[in-house]
């Protein structure tokens, strides 16, 4: 089941900004502790191994915005990937429709990209998807469509990136609203603030 309480208490449970709205920033600093907790309490917590390896994965999961179902199957996928099975991960969870929206820069927020694309406002190699999860692979383009350009939304989101640099395995025409991929993402393309090795541990036991 996907989580949809206030997400200010998950971002200061695991004391970031998982969503990558500019408020969750601003209640950070205001209330740098866990929810139901004082700035005392929360620094004499201690969380045993178990829980420091479900906590990562509760990170990832809101990080990408993700049910457990769904994250869990890219867990089982990325088993059965020759080679690292963390490295596997991350590039399960880079290559979504969504995440390479929000990586190109045509959203602020991965949840803005989710709905974006559930919303049908980008296609894939010239035609409509609206399949947040779809895979991407090197040569597909990613474009917003022609009526979707239009939108006034756009416009503060480019003016937002406008120094904005998307990683290397994407080749990104701000102006167009076309994203190439060109190559597989690396782990290091992956977001650095999630520990998959704790990840796979959690599901190994």
């Amino acid at each position: 089941m996907k989580y949809t309480g206030p997400k200010a208490k998950r971002c200061r449970r695991q004391g970031m900004n998982l969503y990558g709205s500019d408020k969750y920033d601003k209640i950070l600093q205001r209330k740098p502790y866990g929810p139901g907790k004082g700035p005392r309490e929360f620094s004499r917590s201690r969380l045993s191994e178990y829980g420091q390896q479900l906590k990562e994965k509760q990170k990832a999961r809101d990080i990408y915005v993700l049910s457990e179902r769904q994250f869990h199957r890219y867990y089982l996928t990325a088993t059965k990937v020759s080679g690292q099975t963390g490295d596997a991960l991350k590039q399960l969870l880079e290559r979504r429709l969504d995440n390479l929206v929000y990586r190109a820069g045509f959203t602020l927020t991965r949840l803005q990209a989710r709905q974006m694309v559930s919303h049908g406002h980008f296609m894939v190699d010239g035609r409509r998807v609206t399949v947040p999860s779809y895979q991407l692979r090197p040569g597909q383009v990613v474009t917003a469509r022609p009526r979707s350009k239009a939108s006034p939304v756009f416009v503060p989101i480019l003016a937002a990136h406008e120094k904005y640099m998307p990683p290397n395995w994407l080749k990104v025409d701000p102006a167009g609203l076309r994203a190439e991929v060109v190559s597989l993402p690396q782990p290091e393309h992956g977001e650095q603030a999630i520990d998959v090795r704790q990840i796979i541990e959690f599901y190994s036991r």
